[in-house]
């Protein structure tokens, strides 16, 4: 094919945005006030969010209505995390500085990770309505740590903005815009959608979904999606405001239901029109894992990582700490030091800790100050101090047991084919049939597949077989079933039994 053709279906597309800085600088605010003013379907400030990420409209220099995707979870960790084709999860990212507090360790760390990831960002200095901003002060310490601003050295764009009152915010939002149409972020709507997965959690009622960005092509209805080895088919598909959708293209935050296993939060997804293709692409993945696990090297750190905070007496206590903790690693499960420093365990600390739910705070030797221990109250920030190392490490071998990821196996013991429907109540429904494979027990959990998919779970609450009550009925025998489920169950579906066995 000509490669000029190829071309031909490639259209601009919105940026994807994320927001990142010191935990104290506005990040949150500044993500609220757009939200809330500039969100699409006029639902402005009246949206209960439902996912991790919004789309917002905005109008260009010409009047246009554009929209952006920002990602709502700063410093998310998709934003870092590089997919294998070296793309991520944003195209642009927004550098928050306060004009009061001007640049901290976070700003620098937040910047370090923009520039190893090559993502084009502007620096936003926010509280410039406060007292004590300083803005001069703050555009000289950017200049002395390497961001060079424009009109002072450099190219980097920048804007002044409050996010409490918004001043400056359309001003911030026409610069988003502006870097887009100079990076020009394109797309084709006709290939089948790929991107990232920003978010994945385990719903009771609905299984396992995932919020993702759809960063090329065009995800409908029927289609089938796989993140690394799980698989999920886009029966059940939302938009940002929760609402149904049956077709969404780039660059659209959306959330799939019903994913097999959970699919690992910055990893990429693509999709398939077929459940075949989908499995060759899942079988292909788990060849590829099993090949780079053969050759990892020894020593090398995979897997979960789990955040800490170090806050010791002295300075010669760090270096045996360290040690110590790094010996607790292994492939499945790691801490890693976010922060190291002397003296009390302090609000900063439990703030900083508070960006991420998994950050756990250890203290050697030192205590929490009276601030800290206040505003725990209401953070709920796991903290422990120690004055005895072995106690400090058998402590975290602990909590690295309880958060080491699970092998969760799934058995299926038994197999029953619905003949007919008898009735059915607001949550019960009363069905016959013929039970296919091994057997079917009395108060056991059944999945309800229809044509090889779950739609739904439920638990049979009554057996009976030749119209007696039976604890079990096995296979090639007929029986009657009450099945408490709000799903609905129609003729031909299959009842699997199962067990859950979680190593």
């Amino acid at each position: 094919m000509d490669k000029n053709a190829l071309q031909t279906n490639k259209v601009v597309r919105p940026p994807v945005v994320v927001v990142m800085g010191h935990v104290d600088h506005g990040k949150s605010t500044l993500l609220d006030y757009i939200r809330k003013s500039n969100v699409v379907a006029g639902e402005a400030g009246g949206i209960t969010q439902s996912i991790s990420a919004y789309e917002v409209s905005h109008k260009d220099e010409n009047k246009v209505d554009r929209l952006i995707t920002f990602l709502d979870t700063p410093g998310h960790e998709a934003f870092s995390n590089m997919r294998a084709r070296g793309a991520y999860a944003s195209d642009i990212a927004i550098l928050v500085v306060s004009a009061e507090d001007s640049v901290k360790a976070q700003t620098i760390e937040a910047y370090n990770t923009i520039i190893e990831s090559k993502t084009p960002y502007i620096v936003a200095i926010n509280k410039i309505d406060r007292p004590n901003a300083n803005i001069e002060k703050t555009k000289m310490d950017l200049v002395e740590k390497g961001i060079y601003l424009e009109g002072m050295g450099g190219d980097i764009p920048f804007v002044l903005i409050s996010a409490k009152v918004g001043t400056g915010v359309n001003d911030l939002l026409d610069m988003i815009l502006l870097v887009a149409d100079m990076q020009t972020f394109t797309g084709d709507p006709k290939l089948n959608a790929s991107g990232i997965i920003i978010e994945a959690n385990r719903e009771p009622k609905r299984g396992i979904s995932a919020t993702v960005v759809i960063k090329n092509g065009t995800l409908k209805s029927g289609m089938f999606v796989v993140a690394g080895t799980a698989l999920v088919t886009t029966r059940i598909m939302e938009n940002f405001n929760g609402v149904s959708i049956k077709e969404a293209t780039f660059s659209s935050p959306i959330r799939l239901v019903g994913f097999e296993s959970m699919p690992e939060v910055g990893s990429t997804f693509e999709s398939f029109a077929t459940k075949k293709e989908a499995e060759v692409y899942v079988n292909m993945i788990k060849e590829e894992l099993l090949n780079n696990k053969s050759t990892k090297k020894d020593g090398e750190i995979m897997g979960k990582i789990i955040p800490l905070i170090v806050k010791t007496d002295v300075v010669g206590s760090m270096e045996a700490l360290e040690k110590e903790i790094s010996r607790l690693n292994n492939s499945e499960i790691s801490y890693k030091i976010i922060s190291f420093g002397v003296g009390a365990i302090s609000e900063s600390d439990l703030k900083m800790a508070n960006a991420n739910k998994e950050t756990i705070i250890v203290g050697f030797n030192t205590k929490l100050d009276n601030g800290a221990r206040d505003l725990n109250e209401t953070l709920k920030v796991t903290v422990e101090t120690f004055d005895i190392i072995y106690k400090l490490t058998d402590w975290l071998k602990v909590i690295i047991e309880e958060r080491r990821p699970r092998v969760e196996s799934v058995e299926v013991t038994g197999s029953l084919k619905i003949l007919k429907i008898f009735g059915s109540t607001k949550d019960k429904q009363v069905v016959g049939g013929k039970v296919v494979q091994g057997r079917i027990v009395n108060g056991g959990i059944v999945r309800i597949m229809r044509r090889d998919f779950e739609i739904g779970r439920g638990k049979i609450v009554e057996l009976q077989h030749n119209k007696i009550k039976a604890k079990e009925v096995l296979e090639e025998s007929e029986c009657g079933v009450q099945v408490e489920t709000k799903m609905g169950i129609a003729p031909g579906d299959i009842l699997e039994a199962f067990i859950v066995t979680i190593k």
